[in-house]
Formats: structure tokens, C-alpha cells, sequence
């Protein structure tokens, strides 16, 4: 799997104009599930993100977790980030899991999320859908993560 982690102060998701979905000050993460991923990934993404210190202490210093500050998280799905861009100028999307498998492990991430966080923190996209994201980007701070990476420590 793999996710885009953005420190947000607040981040919104939106279908057919309707809000689905928000957070305050915390984190925004875009999900993709990649084919060949398993419950696994889901859980050590969760588990990596909900420790990750990239906010900031008293003395200016990236040392705090979203646990540390109470923060909030955005749970967006989002299979283009597996896009394939090497050949021509049309991404594909073959390495991304089937809708169905991709569904079962984003619903994974997130339950895995709320048991880390407190679990009214956090809330999500509607998978599948055509959504409108808003963020506005605390620092801005961006990270990649990816499971493979982490089965690698």
C-alpha cells in the first residue's frame, strides 16, 4: 500500500457537492492499495502513521504524533497513486488491487486507524467516487509511505 500523509490544518471531502467527510488540524492521507497487498500493510501503515512525529513541539521541533496533539485524520482512497507511468503519456493503473480487494484493506486501514486514535478523530472519502478534496497544507510537511518499505526495517 501506499499513502501520502499531508499535515493539514484542516481538510475536507466532497460528493456532489455534499460534504463526507473532514478534519481539523492533523492529517490528510491518501490510500492506495496496490495488487498483492494484504491485511498486513494495511495494519503497519496505520500503525507507522499513528506514531509518525511530524508535528511540532514547543520549540519549534517536528517531535510530536497526531496522538501528541489530538489531532484529527482524513481518510481519502485513491488508486492513481499506483499509476504506471512509464510507457507513453496515458498513466494505466494495473498494479492497483481490484476495487473490491482495494475497499477491504482501505476499510482495514481506517479501523486500524480508529483503534490508534481516538476513533470519532477520524473520518473519510466515499470509496470509489468522484470526490473534491480541499486542503490546506500545514508547512507544507508531505510524506510517501509506503508498506513495502516498512516490511523491509
Amino acid at each position: 500500500m501506499i499513502a501520502v500523509i499531508q499535515r493539514v490544518k484542516n481538510a475536507s471531502v466532497s460528493v456532489d457537492g455534499e460534504v463526507k467527510g473532514r478534519c481539523g488540524a492533523g492529517l490528510m492521507i491518501l490510500l492506495g492499495a496496490k495488487r498483492g497487498d494484504m491485511n498486513e500493510d494495511a495494519v503497519l501503515l496505520a500503525e507507522k502513521i499513528s506514531k509518525l512525529r511530524i508535528f511540532s513541539d514547543e520549540a519549534g521541533k517536528m517531535n510530536l504524533s497526531i496522538n501528541d496533539i489530538h489531532g484529527e485524520a482524513l481518510v481519502v482512497s485513491q488508486f492513481t497513486l499506483l499509476a504506471n507511468y512509464r510507457h507513453g503519456n496515458r498513466p494505466d493503473f494495473f498494479d492497483a488491487a481490484a476495487p473490491e480487494e482495494a475497499n477491504e484493506l482501505y476499510e482495514l486501514f481506517v479501523s486500524e486507524l480508529k483503534s490508534r486514535l481516538d476513533s470519532e478523530a477520524v473520518e473519510t472519502g466515499v470509496f470509489g467516487a468522484d470526490m473534491l478534496v480541499n486542503i490546506e497544507n500545514d508547512g507544507p510537511v508531505t510524506i510517501v509511505m509506503e508498506s513495502e518499505k516498512l516490511k523491509k526495517q
